[in-house]
């Protein structure tokens, strides 16, 4: 399909609200659909060493084995056979640092330092490649559980051991679905982007289009991350992923027309999509084998991830630095007053920051936390009065972290007075605490120092400007549409190269949005700055996607007329005038001033160009 050359501007949406915090937030309840099955495997994977530890007359070693369990919490979207891995190096990781903390413990001056340098590298990979919550906050807090355990009659080596044992444990009750659903993920992430795309269509031509198109957009990147970049280099001949990915391809197809579309699309295109989600959950697979040079890649890849982090200001950088300086600066605080536990400190500060969130909702976990902290420790203190054991104990553990998964999505601070719970049982290795009220205590101040601390270096670190990522991100994203031209004006989009490329600019265009939402959710006179930077983002996406929706119609006019095609939509000497305007609107972007581009543009890119030429100085200087 060629895309439609007359279609009008759509007008700037509005910017979307800026994050704020108000007390009311602590007590609602999000919507949280599904979640039973994964806070049912969780609780096992937590009762399960327990039970037996108890089972060989060793309680407290079975405790110590629950660290290893909350590698359960991971990877639950992830194909089988890449989980496999995945898991596996999560449970070798939480051994490890709880090794790590055992060895520090042994030398007093080494215990902080060795857990602020677990929470910093923690951090850092886990934001380079995109690990979800619960993220580096539980490998942190397994080092530093490590220097708390008392228990001289093993050796690092066993504790290690005992933790992996935890971890392997979950790995297997993760991988338990496999059984009955091999393919169950992927059919889950395409029937995801179906409902996406659906919504999507039924969006086109209202001020809804642009959020339902970036929605869309990291429905269908997640899919196909699914469906190719967890799947082998080779994946074997399989009919289910085979019609899986072919059910993904007429799913960005139809993306596509619907980004090119300039009136609303009939209803039955989006109940086609609907339609291809439905068939997603049960695949009738056929005979059909997708060419992979046809199939879009997904995220980057961990090489390409981990150099983009090391770019200078990236946000893993900067969210790794501020865990580090926080947490630094928690842990020599809880040295100064003598604090028993001040690893809590540094838990409770890398905690608030090591997911990147803006200042509104950085600001928000940090209340729920202490909140949340403060009235859990009420009822850890009934359970560590009671003192439950053996079975009961596991009993204790299973209920404590069900209710954690299934609250956690809904109402954090709901969820904290359980973790709370959960942390101190566990905490007390299986033995009776000779002074409640003492423990509780330093544990809800540990909490409180350690939050202000992490919201003070968050406050503190704000770049003066924070629309400099704004435009920082605009300046690549135009680069990145920029090097796809070459590929498109020449008609060959499914080489290799081409691939990446367009894969980059979707990327691109992602990460712009959020660089943005992290900007806008700064102190409200940054917040407002960054809002004047919204009609350049809208603008700037809109091009992105005009250009991903042509290569997926050259892509669709097949290999022959291809060529053809591109030299159709650029004509004479369209290339390099595109790329002319590209550099000057880049060149643009930093001095906000209205540029100069050429004549002859393309048209099917010049009103998106244009569009975007005007938006840059809106606002002001």
């Amino acid at each position: 399909m060629t895309p439609d050359y007359s279609s009008p501007a759509l007008p700037i949406p509005p910017p979307p609200p800026r994050s704020t915090i108000t007390l009311g937030m602590m007590f609602q309840l999000r919507e949280a659909k599904g979640r039973w099955p994964f806070a049912t495997r969780a609780a096992l994977c937590m009762g399960a060493p327990v039970i037996i530890g108890w089972a060989l007359g060793d309680t407290p070693a079975g405790l110590m084995a629950t660290t290893g369990a909350f590698t359960a919490l991971f990877g639950s979207d992830r194909p089988y056979l890449n989980r496999a891995l995945y898991l596996a190096v999560i449970a070798l990781s939480f051994a490890l640092a709880v090794g790590l903390g055992v060895f520090a413990a042994q030398i007093p001056w080494l215990v902080v330092p060795a857990i602020v340098l677990i929470a910093v590298v923690a951090t850092f990979i886990c934001n380079a490649l995109r690990v979800g919550p619960p993220g580096a906050y539980m490998f942190t807090l397994a080092c530093a559980a490590g220097t708390a355990i008392h228990a001289p009659h093993l050796t690092i080596f066993h504790t290690a051991a005992l933790v992996f044992s935890g971890g392997a444990l979950a790995w297997l009750a993760h991988m338990a679905g496999a059984l009955v659903s091999p393919r169950g993920p992927e059919r889950q992430a395409v029937a995801k982007s179906g409902d996406a795309v659906a919504r999507f269509i039924e969006a086109v031509g209202t001020p809804a289009q642009d959020v339902a198109r970036h929605s869309a957009a990291l429905a269908m990147q997640d899919s196909w991350t699914t469906l190719v970049s967890h799947q082998p280099a080779r994946p074997r001949p399989d009919g289910t992923l085979s019609r899986l990915r072919a059910i993904g391809r007429e799913l960005n197809l139809m993306y596509a027309d619907a980004m090119s579309a300039s009136a609303p699309l009939q209803p039955s295109v989006a109940e086609r999509a609907r339609g291809l989600a439905r068939e997603a959950l049960n695949p009738r697979p056929g005979t059909e084998r997708t060419d992979p040079g046809h199939v879009p890649l997904g995220h980057q890849g961990v090489l390409d991830s981990f150099r983009e982090a090391f770019r200078p200001w990236s946000p893993a950088l900067v969210v790794t630095a501020r865990v580090g300086v926080a947490t630094l600066i928690a842990g020599a605080i809880g040295g100064m007053l003598g604090l028993e536990r001040a690893y809590w400190c540094i838990a409770a500060a890398m905690l608030i920051l090591h997911q990147g969130l803006d200042w509104a909702r950085t600001l928000q976990r940090g209340v729920e936390r202490m909140g949340g902290t403060l009235v859990g420790l009420l009822l850890a203190g009934v359970i560590l009065a009671v003192h439950p054991e053996g079975l009961w104990l596991a009993a204790t553990m299973m209920i404590l972290q069900f209710i954690i998964e299934m609250t956690v999505v809904r109402n954090y601070a709901l969820a904290v007075i359980f973790i709370t719970a959960a942390a101190l049982t566990i905490a007390s290795g299986g033995h009776p605490v000779a002074d409640v009220p003492h423990l509780l205590w330093v544990r809800g101040s540990d909490t409180v120092i350690g939050c202000l601390v992490g919201l003070a270096v968050f406050g503190l670190s704000l770049p003066r400007q924070t629309t400099s990522r704004v435009r920082a991100e605009l300046v690549l994203t135009l680069s990145a549409i920029e090097a796809v031209i070459g590929p498109m004006a020449a008609g060959k989009v499914t080489t290799p190269m081409a691939r990446r490329l367009r894969r980059d600019l979707e990327h691109r265009t992602i990460a712009l949005l959020q660089a943005y939402d992290r900007s806008a959710g700064g102190s409200p006179v940054n917040g407002s700055g960054a809002e004047q930077m919204w009609p350049a983002v809208v603008t700037t996406q809109r091009l992105a996607y005009r250009v991903l929706s042509t290569c997926w119609a050259i892509e669709d006019s097949g290999a022959q007329a291809a060529p053809d095609m591109g030299q159709t939509l650029f004509g004479d000497g369209g290339e390099a005038m595109t790329r002319q305007a590209l550099q000057t609107l880049r060149s643009a972007v930093g001095n906000r001033g209205r540029p100069d581009l050429p004549d002859a543009l393309p048209p099917f890119l010049a009103a998106e160009i244009q569009n975007l030429r005007d938006s840059l100085v809106v606002g002001g200087r």
